[in-house]
């Protein structure tokens, strides 16, 4: 059996205004193959979009045990997975990602945002793109997060 690529995972996530509408974009590459992927919500923050990126694309790859290369600029994400920082926010997120995790052989790099890297720029523009389209359903892990909370 031939040995399999390395799958290159590559996320970002947007919001205008923090909450705001927001957006999340995915590039997966693995050899000759390449897929984009975003979406969007009305009103959301930034850092579940930076989450949502990774989750979508780690729902995408059909390869059990693959081994992916996470590159996101969000140390949100970056260091709570490295580090152990304290997951206080976004437990649905968190949630899927830890059942998500199980299936690959994972690392995660933080890479600088809006630096010219290709990948990530892509991402961004993926993820803006993706918020600002009319229409946008709600982010319901958000809004149940928010309820029953003095503003």
């Amino acid at each position: 059996m031939p040995e399999r690529k390395v799958i290159h995972l590559y996320t970002d996530g947007a919001a205008s205004g923090n909450p705001g509408p927001g957006g999340w974009g995915v590039v997966l590459s693995c050899g000759d193959l390449r897929r984009e992927m975003s979406g969007g919500f009305s009103l959301t923050t930034n850092n579940r979009m930076e989450l949502l990126a990774v989750i979508k694309g780690l729902e995408a790859i059909r390869w059990e045990g693959a081994e992916v290369e996470v590159w996101s600029d969000s140390q949100y994400v970056v260091n709570t997975i490295t580090q152990g920082w304290k997951r206080k926010k976004n437990g649905d997120l968190w949630e899927r990602y830890d059942v998500l995790s199980r299936s690959f052989r994972l690392s995660f790099h933080w890479i600088k945002g809006h630096a010219g890297h290709p990948e990530n720029e892509r991402c961004d523009r993926l993820a803006v793109e993706a918020y600002s389209r009319p229409g946008l359903p709600p982010d319901t892990g958000y809004e149940e997060s928010t309820e029953n909370k003095l503003i």
